[in-house]
């Protein structure tokens, strides 16, 4: 079974024991998340959220809290001695997928 996950404004097909690298969220490293704001649950007979699918979620563990690599942002304006570079690094953490549960008779 996978399921399609929505977080940190990015979407993510996950499987059991998968690995994945969202945006920070404010959890221990080591803790339980849970995510349920599930768009589609795949395998069998997949079902379709409307937007959501009731009744499921996905646990996962906290592995890590990072910062990704660092991008160069470099603006320039030719013919007119303009030049600009900026950096920036993305935090992330790390959450390894523990589980996928669905309860069809669960409205929440």
């Amino acid at each position: 079974m996978y399921a399609m996950v929505r977080t940190g404004g990015q979407q993510f097909r996950v499987n059991e024991g998968d690995t994945i690298q969202v945006a920070k969220m404010d959890a221990q490293v080591g803790g339980e998340v849970t995510l349920n704001d599930i768009l589609l649950l795949g395998g069998g007979e997949p079902v379709v959220g409307t937007p959501t699918v009731a009744g499921a979620s996905v646990t996962a563990k906290v592995v890590e809290h990072g910062r990704a690599p660092k991008i160069l942002v470099f603006k320039m304006k030719r013919r007119k001695n303009y030049r600009r570079v900026k950096g920036h690094r993305q935090d992330y953490t790390k959450l390894l997928i523990t589980g996928i549960q669905y309860d069809p008779t669960r409205t929440t």
